[in-house]
């Protein structure tokens, strides 16, 4: 099981992701693109860079907009995973 982060290594984490926020035991991010298909193109992407880790966030699609949840529900909160994968989503988000 992988190990579950200290508030300091979230918030240490958190210097390194500006775009993100923590909401309780999870990171949250909120990108807007320029169009649905925009957006379900970096849906699509998200998800097979998931597939391959094995390591799934929750993704709220309106419109245009797509919310990010990432929280490593195994362990019960906030793990290397979720930063490694919101470091993803960032890289995905800003090939655009």
């Amino acid at each position: 099981m992988a190990k579950l982060l200290s508030d300091e290594e979230v918030a240490e984490a958190l210097t390194r992701l500006p775009h993100w926020k923590r909401e309780g035991d999870a990171l949250a991010r909120t990108v807007e693109l320029a169009s649905f298909p925009q957006a379900i193109q970096v849906v699509n992407r998200v998800a097979e860079i998931a597939e391959s880790e094995d390591h799934h966030p929750d993704i709220d699609i309106r419109w245009r907009n797509l919310t990010f949840r990432l929280s490593t529900h195994s362990a019960g909160g906030l793990t290397e995973m979720d930063v490694s994968m919101a470091t993803e989503i960032d890289g995905v988000v800003d090939q655009l």
